[in-house]
């Protein structure tokens, strides 16, 4: 395995938990209080790229270091190379796209609630 194959496959990993810490990262908030200052920008880039219809920037820098490493590398973004064939068996759709994004902003606003009531609930 070649250094550029590593890294791809890291890059791939660390994009991951990317998208993970994405849609449910305010649920560390409940640990510690500074995570929204992280979660919140991170979250707003997700919705945004799925609102949007771009492509990460991970996605062309993992199949640079594909090509790199020999390999090819692969049409379209992350989400439809690795998280769709796992969630949904078809194409990743424009209004899927907008699907996620609304599911990411939901998930969020519902997780980030929970959490203010419970703060206020210990305080008061």
């Amino acid at each position: 395995m070649s250094t550029y194959s590593l890294l791809a496959d890291t890059l791939v990993v660390v994009h991951l938990l990317f998208v993970v810490f994405v849609v449910a990262g305010a649920w560390l908030t409940l640990r510690w209080s500074w995570v929204p200052w992280i979660h919140l920008p991170a979250a707003f880039w997700g919705a945004f790229v799925e609102f949007s219809g771009r492509i990460c920037p991970l996605t062309p820098l993992e199949n640079e270091l594909r090509t790199l490493a020999g390999q090819s590398g692969y049409q379209g973004s992350f989400v439809e190379q690795y998280l769709l064939p796992i969630l949904y068996p078809a194409e990743l759709t424009r209004e899927l796209q907008i699907i996620l994004g609304v599911g990411v902003i939901v998930v969020n606003v519902a997780a980030y609630a929970v959490i203010w009531r419970r703060r206020q609930a210990r305080r008061g």
